[in-house]
């Protein structure tokens, strides 16, 4: 299934401590957000848009590097394939149909906007192309995120293996907030006008919301992808699969049963 009419968007600050380890706290120290909500939500691709939002990122198996010196790292992710219900000019409903493992790869540099560090042209962003049914976020909460840097050969981990329930907002109230923000979101700080390119989307019944990245590993923390690595993310039902074995797998090259497995070699631009 095709994805290039679904609008892309990510949530900022959805795991305790990530955007410490990201350098990127300072840029939301100004904004007025409630208890521990999450940041906010930014585009990573708006189909229609005139400027680079507006060309497809995601790529299955390339991770590409920007064509100019810039420090990239992975940033594992979990991507919800959601149903937006609208009433109006506004969405009402965010309903979840499948999840997969993304890579919100980003560029670590200042910026005025989120979305200038993540979409630098095709293959920036990653996504699995086995995707899991969902009928309920709640049900996926002892599913697991783990993400892996092969290089010269070697497995490192890369970020923290975590249970999707150990997101800050999961399940409803994760998906009330996506909401809410869609509406009522307004171009502050690093954030956007989220309606706005909603309605440059034409709005679209459909948008790819990747939730939030875990926090990394020390070699995570200080390791930039460069050309001729392996990212490797992976999405996993932990009732089903022990971390062990799953890195057994990956290291092998072998599938992992049921799981959405992302494996990106990176590229030069």
């Amino acid at each position: 299934m095709d994805l290039r009419d679904a609008i892309g968007l990510g949530v900022a600050g959805n795991t305790t401590g990530h955007l410490e380890q990201a350098g990127e706290a300072v840029d939301f120290a100004s904004l007025n957000v409630q208890g521990e909500a999450p940041k906010g939500i930014f585009p990573f691709y708006v189909p229609g848009s005139a400027d680079f939002l507006g060309v497809w990122p995601c790529s299955s198996d390339t991770l590409r590097l920007p064509g100019e010196p810039a420090e990239v790292q992975i940033e594992p992710e979990v991507a919800l394939v959601c149903a937006l219900d609208w009433r109006g000019d506004a969405v009402v409903a965010v309903r979840p149909v499948e999840m997969a493992a993304f890579d919100d790869s980003s560029i670590r540099r200042a910026a005025p906007k989120i979305s200038l560090k993540k979409n630098w042209g095709p293959g920036s962003k990653g996504m699995a192309s086995r995707r899991v049914p969902v009928s309920s976020l709640g049900a996926m909460q002892g599913w697991r995120l783990s993400s892996f840097l092969i290089r010269d050969g070697r497995l490192h981990d890369y970020g923290v293996d975590s249970a999707l329930g150990g997101y800050t907002y999961f399940g409803e109230r994760l998906l009330g907030w996506l909401a809410d923000r869609l509406v009522h979101q307004v171009d502050e700080g690093p954030l956007e006008h989220v309606r706005a390119h909603l309605e440059t989307a034409g709005r679209p019944a459909r948008a790819v919301i990747s939730i939030g990245a875990t926090n990394y590993t020390p070699f995570g923390q200080t390791n930039y992808v460069r050309a001729g690595d392996e990212a490797v993310v992976v999405v996993y039902d932990g009732a089903r699969h022990t971390l062990d074995a799953v890195r057994a797998a990956i290291t092998r090259g072998d599938d992992v049963e049921g799981a959405s497995v992302l494996r990106r070699r990176v590229t030069p631009a």
